[in-house]
């Protein structure tokens, strides 16, 4: 898909939901609509990685990286926040 696609997805949702076009009810509603649509997606992707044959292939290798990668990355992200909040507060 496009990237202009996801943009404009993006910019509707903050204009509707700066306006309260939903109304209430629905904005009280987001944050369980958002943790079912993350459910569902999670599930998507878990089918297609246990579909691709190279990834279960590579798992072990996968896996490995990927944890270096996550760990690194929140390790980075709270030095950032910690650096910045000095500056800033």
């Amino acid at each position: 898909m496009n990237i202009l696609l996801y943009l404009a997805i993006l910019i509707l949702g903050a204009i509707i939901g700066y306006k309260n076009i939903l109304g209430d009810f629905i904005s009280e509603k987001i944050g369980i609509i958002q943790n079912y649509a993350l459910l569902f997606l999670l599930f998507i992707m878990g089918i297609s990685i246990g579909i691709d044959e190279n990834v279960i292939r590579y798992f072990g290798v996968i896996g490995y990286q990927s944890v270096i990668l996550a760990v690194f990355s929140i390790v980075g992200s709270i030095l950032a926040v910690k650096l910045i909040a000095k500056k800033v507060l």
